[in-house]
């Protein structure tokens, strides 16, 4: 459970709110295709489904900040460096207005390029 402290006392929010939140806003960039997970068994990529979403985001946090990991797949043909730069953005943006709690790192790994 996140807790954060503020003058009116304390607010907890289940990380399963936040890497939602975080996987929409990163899934409603254009040209990302979805959350990726890698496979313990077979090494490879898989796309995941929009309700398993939280599995292509990692958050750590501390007492007033947030650090996140966001593993994609992207459509072909995009702008990688633009794309990344248009998700940390979304994500800060999206993660601080809802929650009020400053995001001090997004980090973006593209896992794979999707060829359809």
């Amino acid at each position: 459970m996140v807790r954060f402290k503020t003058s009116l006392g304390v607010i907890s929010i289940v990380p399963e709110v936040l890497t939602a939140l975080v996987g929409d806003a990163a899934t409603s960039c254009f040209g990302v295709k979805g959350m990726a997970m890698r496979s313990v068994t077979d090494g490879l990529v898989h796309l995941l489904k929009p309700e398993a979403m939280g599995k292509g985001v990692h958050i750590a946090y501390g007492e007033d900040y947030i650090l996140i990991d966001l593993h994609i797949i992207v459509d072909q043909g995009v702008n990688i460096p633009a794309l990344c730069r248009s998700i940390i953005s979304e994500v800060k943006y999206k993660i601080t207005e809802a929650t009020g709690i400053e995001v001090k790192s997004v980090d973006v790994f593209v896992d794979s390029i999707n060829l359809d």
